[in-house]
């Protein structure tokens, strides 16, 4: 039973790191996607579902797995017990590339705002709100922390730390759903048709 609870131990721990970076990951995909409506949508139609699943889904088993076999053989060389976390550059490239995209797709924000100044007097608040909605979008969050280690943090800056990575990342898919899909025009008119329906059929 003791090696079955260890077994049971590391597959969750494989499974929890694996889920990490497909987080990670999926960030990079989003940012990657809008820009591509953004930007490079005049430039090709060509479909890219395949190639999101795979970097969303498969990019993150290109780290795990010699993780989990250097971890393997660390605990074997020591006897067990010996812990191996998972390097702290690994989750850095998604973010890296996430952030530049950010700030690309802020300068093309800001450029058509200024462009339609006189249609959009409160650009900046416009702005404002586009910056703040993209930011649990693409992961911005996570850059704040990301030379943060836990290594690192102590004391009152490890509980915000860990705050705020809990609590945006819990959170993240329901603030994406709310400002992407219920707080979009289209969907409350279709909301409100099928509330209409529903009423009159009631």
């Amino acid at each position: 039973l003791l090696w079955q609870a260890a077994l049971g131990c590391r597959a969750a721990q494989v499974l929890m790191q694996y889920c990490i970076l497909a987080n990670h990951y999926w960030f990079l995909v989003e940012a990657v996607y809008l820009y591509k409506l953004l930007i490079g949508a005049v430039f090709s139609e060509k479909n890219y579902y395949r190639l999101y699943l795979y970097l969303g889904w498969g990019t993150p088993v290109v780290f795990v797995v010699p993780w989990m076999a250097a971890k393997y053989l660390k605990e074997n060389a020591e006897g067990g017990g010996a812990g191996l976390c998972v390097p702290h550059a690994v989750f850095s490239p998604p973010h890296q590339i996430n952030l530049l995209i950010f700030m690309r797709i802020l300068k093309v924000i800001l450029a058509k705002l200024r462009a339609n100044q006189k249609g959009y007097a409160d650009y900046k608040l416009r702005l404002a709100k586009a910056t703040l909605t993209l930011i649990p979008l693409f992961g911005i969050h996570e850059v704040v922390f990301i030379f943060a280690t836990d290594e690192q943090t102590t004391g009152i800056l490890r509980y915000v730390k860990v705050f705020f990575t809990l609590f945006l990342n819990s959170f993240q898919g329901f603030l994406v759903a709310v400002l992407y899909c219920f707080a979009n025009k289209e969907v409350k008119s279709e909301m409100k048709k099928k509330w209409q329906l529903w009423k009159l059929d009631h």
